[in-house]
């Protein structure tokens, strides 16, 4: 949520900011609400004010004739504050300023290329073919058991996912992240907090009713969805910040629009699992920590040995609650390009102003409460990641080389059928 001082001081920045995200705002409609809110608050503070006069003087006939208008005063008040606020959830948060113009993908910007790219004499094969060959992917059972888009890693994919958990908890813990494994439930309510579900967003997000405890609940898509929300309606103390988190979890998108080669194999499903960065900074360490979170998932990339492409998110392909983002897209040879496998953003204090998080600065000076800033980053989106490692390590006899890194947790360096 944008604070509304500042829609209030820069009207037209606002909503100029909210049509470059393929948002339009009634911001005359908001600042309207916030006026009539203003006045109406004003109105109730004065006759809250005069029924204490009265409770003090004992005048029962004047407080018994104000306690009704009163009431209504603070009802309408109350009303009017929540139309306010669900207006103002559907403000998107505003682009930085050194994020580039543009209307959608096909606008990002490469910021650079690192590492070299595989060459075969021979033709690669995609992911799927050598997952069903080595016997580590089945997607036809699992259409069986759940639907398409949906598989079983099994044998050795088992290992190097593990491996890649151990991987980046290892790297990140030594970072000093701490390490987490959060709910994949997470209440309805937490939801209107993150500001991914404005904007037809929970058309992404899998909904669970229980009419029996009466609780809605979204499934994760991401473990930032529960990370971030666990600070609701607490202060850090400014020696508290940095805080951060590494946290391993199952994730689930409806992935709605999905076609071709994305729907193939294991590279956009409806359940897959991630190791996810969540960062809770002052506001003065927001541009840092970005910069920080990105150099981390590239060290984990590098270390891999894979060739990826660093791209900044135009104002368009941001989001709803980004304020920049880079992606990570690491080479994919049987598609002859590079493909996306890690994302890290700031959202601000876009989140934090809705989930009322914030960090006390200014000891000294009495203490000063601020919302936090708040970053989330991916170590490894893990199925993507295996996708890279089989095809940019494949042999000609359909084995796949272990990254160097991996090895000691996979316990092999060589994937390959009984056949081989």
């Amino acid at each position: 949520m944008i604070d509304i001082k500042f829609i209030r001081e820069n009207p037209s920045k606002v909503a100029t900011a909210a049509k470059n995200k393929g948002v339009d705002v009634n911001i005359d409609h908001v600042l309207h609400l916030d006026n009539e809110y203003r006045k109406l608050s004003t109105e109730v503070q004065t006759l809250q004010q005069e029924r204490n006069t009265y409770a003090q003087e004992k005048n029962i006939e004047k407080g018994k004739g104000l306690k009704n208008v009163l009431a209504k005063k603070e009802h309408d008040a109350s009303a009017l504050r929540q139309e306010l606020k669900q207006e103002l959830y559907k403000i998107p948060n505003l682009a930085k300023d050194d994020v580039p113009p543009g209307e959608n993908e096909t606008e990002n910007k490469v910021i650079r290329t690192v590492g070299e790219k595989p060459t075969f004499t021979f033709t690669p094969k995609d992911h799927l073919e050598l997952g069903e060959a080595l016997d580590i992917i089945d997607v036809k059972r699992a259409a069986k058991v759940s639907g398409t888009r949906f598989a079983y890693l099994k044998n050795d994919a088992v290992l190097l996912e593990f491996a890649l958990v151990q991987f980046a908890l290892a790297t990140l813990t030594k970072e000093g992240f701490i390490p987490i494994v959060p709910p994949v439930l997470i209440n309805k309510d937490i939801t209107e907090g993150l500001g991914y579900w404005q904007e037809k967003g929970n058309e992404e997000y899998y909904y669970l009713n229980d009419p029996d405890e009466k609780k809605e609940m979204y499934l994760v898509g991401t473990a930032e969805h529960a990370i971030v929300p666990m600070h609701r309606d607490e202060v850090f103390d400014t020696q508290e910040l940095p805080k951060r988190y590494v946290a391993f979890s199952s994730a689930f998108r409806r992935e709605a629009g999905s076609y071709g080669k994305d729907t193939r194999g294991i590279l956009r499903v409806h359940q897959f699992d991630k190791v996810e960065m969540v960062s809770f900074v002052s506001e003065k360490d927001d541009d840092k920590e970005h910069e920080y979170l990105l150099s981390l998932e590239e060290k984990l990339f590098q270390a891999l040995g894979i060739s990826y492409q660093v791209v900044q998110m135009c104002t368009g392909d941001l989001g709803f609650p980004a304020a920049r983002k880079y992606d990570v897209e690491a080479w994919i040879p049987s598609q002859n390009k590079y493909r996306e496998v890690t994302s890290v953003s700031t959202v601000t204090d876009f989140q934090s102003r809705r989930l009322n998080i914030k960090y006390l600065e200014n000891l000294l000076a009495g203490g000063e409460k601020k919302f936090v800033h708040i970053l989330n980053g991916t170590a490894f989106a893990i199925g993507r990641t295996i996708i890279a490692i089989m095809e940019n390590y494949q042999q000609e006899d359909g084995s796949i080389t272990v990254p160097e890194v991996l090895r000691t947790y996979v316990g092999k360096d060589k994937i390959s059928s009984k056949k081989v």
